[in-house]
């Protein structure tokens, strides 16, 4: 029942994600809003918005390893498993931005958040309110200068919703991740008990790679479809929306401590390594470009991180 509990859960979160993903996207090309700025904004919220729900959903439910390790095993699954089945899609050549801004912010925020969490194990509401605060300094940072420097055609979509449509897949797209969080979590809590494990182990693995199922879908496709801007802003901006975002808007709403001491003692560290290993990859040997090869080692890597933790 727990295992249905949460496939089910998922459904309603992947279903739920992509229809605000739609809706979103739809909205944003309304506005004439560049491609980089869609996958970094936009896009990278929508499919964050399953984290959010089952972040806050957690931790409210007395379940903070469950919320902290979704966060921080999602980032790896971003960078390590999606980015990692990208790219045997094919090549994906790096803009500049990617290190002049991307990166580092990536890296600041994950920075932060093992300092916060090293500091007292939790994270409480005014360091929530300073992850937040970065967050809306970097998307004004965003729409005031990047959306300038990519003059790039927009993104093809099958058809322009209309405004009626718009509101009816924004609404089905929010009840689909509440109630999708509801189960997850209910069958997560569950399952960690019966099998024995953390919430923080169920949290890190099962939890995080079906939060992530939204980012893999939209970087397949937008390889596929050649919309390479969206496929590496979106993993980016999601990873840095996790943490910001994320994590900043559930500490506000509630303080997230640590109990399972595994989360400071190995999955941060997995968090910021596969994170600091993407800027060499760029750069080397072939600058501004990833290949199958990359994707290789970043599946290897996410493969041991798995066993490592299981």
């Amino acid at each position: 029942m727990n295992f249905l509990f949460i496939i089910g859960g998922l459904l309603l979160l992947i279903y739920g994600g992509n229809w605000l993903l739609k809706a979103s996207v739809a909205l944003s090309l309304k506005l004439n809003i560049s491609k980089i700025v869609i996958g970094m904004t936009v896009v990278s919220f929508a499919t964050s918005a399953p984290e959010l729900i089952v972040s806050l959903k957690a931790a409210l439910n007395g379940a903070p390893d469950l919320a902290l390790g979704n966060v921080i095993g999602s980032n790896i699954a971003n960078l390590g498993f999606v980015l990692g089945v990208t790219l045997l899609f094919g090549a994906m050549k790096i803009q500049k931005s990617f290190y002049q801004t991307d990166w580092p912010v990536m890296m600041l925020a994950s920075g932060l958040l093992y300092f916060f969490l090293t500091g007292d194990q939790q994270i409480v509401r005014y360091e929530g309110i300073i992850l937040f605060s970065l967050l809306v300094l970097f998307l004004v940072y965003l729409l005031r200068f990047q959306k300038t420097s990519f003059e790039e055609d927009l993104p093809e979509v099958e058809a322009v919703l209309s405004v009626p449509y718009l509101l009816f897949y924004l609404g089905i797209g929010g009840v689909g991740l509440w109630a999708g969080s509801e189960l997850l979590v209910a069958g997560a809590k569950s399952m960690a008990e019966d099998f024995g494990v953390s919430q923080r182990v169920i949290g890190v693995t099962v939890v995080s790679v079906g939060t992530s199922i939204p980012e893999l879908s939209a970087s397949i496709i937008a390889v596929i479809k050649k919309e390479k801007a969206i496929s590496l802003g979106n993993l980016i901006g999601s990873n840095i929306f996790n943490i910001l975002a994320v994590l900043g808007i559930t500490s506000i709403v509630t303080p997230v401590a640590v109990s399972d001491l595994g989360l400071l003692s190995n999955d941060i560290f997995w968090m910021l390594g596969v994170s600091f290993l993407i800027l060499p990859f760029v750069l080397l040997p072939k600058r501004f470009q990833l290949n199958w090869k990359h994707g290789f080692v970043l599946l290897l890597l996410y493969g041991i991180f798995i066993y490592r933790t299981l």
